[in-house]
């Protein structure tokens, strides 16, 4: 079991372990829903070193990198500039999704899901053949990311003047070097914040500093329950290798022009538009008493579904979830809970953001 360069400080948090992708990571620190209100509130620190950060280095990195993703990243030209998107299969399916940070036309800085840490570097390797680069995964670097309304204000605190000047002046889905670590306006729950690519020690120094200016830490359980609440996909469970970004909820990831630019599983996605793209990912807000959960039956007026994602959303005091269901169902459904059918209304797929519900009442 791998353990990131923070295990002592959750152990001296009081947090509870678990094993997640092979690393000993925070499920919570004694309340879970606590530290979901606190993010939402306030401000929270998530240790998320467990992430793959790979760099791309040389003369042939962006023609690979528009041949890997279904996003097109001749759009990055300004540097800091992120793209998200996905790495498809030839038969359309996701490999996994990502951002992409850019730095210069041979400098690119990727981050990748834990869970699939391997395929992705298998695939990756396998798909760069013929490219003049080299991919290195920067295995020294910690990565934290300081979520919520109070976020940006306590995490410029802990920063000298120069680098905390650089940071304010990020604009959304933006990053920048701070000395040797690099900071971007991006995160995984609907609040405002920044994720924070450190060395090690320096990471353990900016965990501690974080804590004295007020900031909580935070596990991955409410991680989920906050990434949920704001619609935001997570792998394995919303979309995998059997699906594509079209039924799930990605579609906006795909840029299909120039016509010319060739990615891996383009032809598949062209195809599945062609014959009509039969499911979509919606958001269902239960209107009965249950807990949504993933893998559950979701019975519309013109067919069936499944829910991918559930949970229990403490900020709509409901349970929500992420369903793929047929394209043309109406605004109702029901999902089978435990052989029980309770009413469950269709939503758009975000349910928060920046701490206020965005589901109509």
């Amino acid at each position: 079991m791998q353990q990131t360069a923070l295990y002592q400080r959750h152990l001296q948090a009081g947090a509870k372990m678990v094993d997640f992708a092979g690393w000993e990571m925070p499920i919570h620190y004694g309340s879970q829903l606590n530290e979901h209100k606190q993010v939402r509130s306030d401000a929270g620190l998530f240790d998320v070193s467990h992430m793959v950060i790979v760099d791309i280095h040389g003369p042939g990195a962006k023609a690979w990198l528009q041949k890997l993703l279904a996003n097109d990243i001749a759009r990055l030209t300004t540097p800091g500039k992120a793209l998200y998107g996905c790495m498809l299969n030839p038969d359309g399916g996701v490999i996994d999704d990502l951002i992409v940070y850019y730095r210069t036309d041979t400098f690119y800085r990727m981050v990748v899901n834990a869970a699939t840490r391997q395929q992705d570097m298998d695939w990756m390797q396998q798909q760069a053949a013929g490219f003049d680069l080299t991919l290195t995964e920067r295995s020294d670097l910690s990565m934290l990311a300081v979520q919520g309304p109070n976020a940006r204000t306590k995490a410029l605190s802990i920063l000298p003047p120069d680098q905390a000047a650089k940071a304010a002046d990020l604009k959304p889905f933006f990053g920048v070097e701070i000395g040797e670590g690099f900071i971007a306006s991006t995160g995984y729950t609907g609040e405002d914040g920044f994720e924070i690519m450190l060395p090690h020690a320096e990471a353990q120094q900016a965990w501690d500093a974080l804590l004295a200016a007020g900031v909580a830490p935070v596990g991955l359980g409410a991680r989920d329950t906050l990434r949920l609440e704001a619609g935001m996909n997570l792998y394995g469970n919303d979309m995998d290798q059997t699906t594509s970004p079209l039924i799930s909820g990605l579609g906006w990831t795909i840029a299909l022009e120039p016509e010319d630019r060739d990615f891996i599983g383009r032809s598949a996605l062209e195809a599945e538009k062609a014959a009509g793209v039969k499911q979509r990912l919606a958001g269902l807000v239960l209107e009965g008493k249950g807990v949504l959960r993933s893998h559950m039956r979701v019975i519309c007026s013109n067919g069936e579904g499944e829910t991918t994602s559930g949970t229990f959303s403490p900020t709509l005091g409901k349970a929500i979830a992420l369903a793929r269901i047929p394209v043309a169902s109406g605004d109702g459904c029901e999902v089978d809970i435990r052989g029980k059918l309770v009413p469950a209304r269709i939503v758009r797929p975000c349910f928060v953001r920046h701490g206020k519900s965005v589901v109509a009442s």
